[in-house]
């Protein structure tokens, strides 16, 4: 079991983040300033990964290829694999068997972001030998997961989205496989979604006496698709950081863990952490609030903003309130007119949401 390789999914389209992901892949909306899908491969790289392959969809391929290049900066080598449909994540599988061979392979969910990494996981996969082992973790709506039943350590029963589940334990999106699944795969039929569905190839392998083996994640997961869930992931990776002003600082301060990248200026203002703050951005005049990401060359000016993931390009300016727990994509620009009678004016794209408090 030693030339492991890696098998990262980012095709899905990002329907629950939208606008967002109408004009970006879900999996490089950026994490505390870093792009969600480069947290796996670097989980990948320090579990001793060295090949992986991306599967990608037609409309987003161009892009993340433009973001992660040849891996060569993660220590990996890339192959991108163009899956036509998301057929299930099943399919992505047989479709990446000639990238995959005859290897054992990590399988890791682009969209997803685990604490503490897959070293814990690959170790136990190598010296166990299992056919396929899972990570899982307890969470409040199994009904929303792949959920499985264990008896004496072993998985026996896997179940998609159930009505009402046997047990609160979720599949994360994370998982081991030796080439078994392949076989699996093309033996199950599509789903009612018509996909065809991983949790079916594992039952599969579970129902042949293959041995499924079950971890149980300690830290953190989250699946970053939705708003919530990326501020979530967000705060969480930022309580991690450890200080560091690259920056310039005028007249102003810092409390707490606080990043400020090479070319950031900060003018008579106050950042307070776990925040970061990106290459080349201004933040003049203005408060940062705990738990806030902004990218690089943003401007916030006469503003407060808390809990908050600005993309590149955007600015806050002139605002009485605070902005809170948002989300800003590229180069969006949010201001107060001066001028009476007070009106409010938007431009705003497909699927947004504006709250006015």
């Amino acid at each position: 079991m030693e030339d492991l390789k890696g098998l990262i999914l980012s095709g899905g389209k990002g329907t629950r983040l939208r606008p967002i992901t109408h004009t970006s892949a879900k999996q490089l909306v950026p994490v505390a300033n870093k792009p969600v899908l480069f947290y796996g491969i670097e989980a990948m790289a320090a579990a001793g990964i060295r090949e992986v392959g991306i599967i990608v969809a037609p409309e987003t391929g161009g892009e993340i290829r433009t973001a992660v290049g040849d891996g060569s900066r993660f220590g990996v080598g890339i192959t991108y694999i163009e899956q036509d449909a998301p057929l299930g994540l099943a399919h992505a599988v047989l479709t990446a068997q000639p990238f995959l061979g005859d290897s054992a392979f990590v399988m890791y969910l682009g969209d997803n972001l685990l604490q503490g990494g897959i070293e814990d996981l690959v170790a136990a996969f190598r010296t166990n030998e299992p056919e396929a082992l899972i990570l899982l973790t307890a969470v409040p709506d199994p009904e929303n997961y792949g959920v499985a039943e264990l008896d004496g350590g072993q998985v026996v029963r896997l179940s998609e989205k159930p009505s009402s589940p046997a047990t609160d334990l979720a599949l994360v999106g994370v998982y081991m496989f030796t080439p078994a699944i392949h076989e699996a795969a093309r033996a199950i039929s599509p789903s009612g979604r018509g996909e065809l569905e991983i949790t079916d190839a594992i039952q599969h392998l579970v129902d042949g006496g293959r041995r499924v083996e079950p971890h149980i994640v300690k830290g953190w997961w989250k699946d970053t698709g939705r708003l919530e869930d990326m501020l979530e992931a967000n705060r969480l990776v930022l309580d991690t950081i450890e200080s560091r002003v690259d920056g310039e600082l005028v007249d102003s301060q810092i409390g707490g863990r606080v990043v400020v990248e090479p070319g950031a200026r900060l003018e008579r203002s106050y950042v307070r952490g776990p925040a970061i703050v990106g290459a080349g951005a201004r933040v003049v005049d203005a408060y940062v609030g705990p738990y806030t990401a902004i990218g690089e060359e943003c401007v916030i000016e006469q503003a407060e903003v808390e809990h908050s993931i600005l993309l590149a390009g955007s600015s806050v300016r002139a605002l009485d309130g605070r902005m809170e727990s948002s989300l800003l994509g590229r180069n969006v620009s949010i201001g107060r007119d001066g001028r009476q009678p007070r009106a409010y004016r938007f431009m705003v794209g497909d699927n947004s949401e504006i709250g006015i408090l």
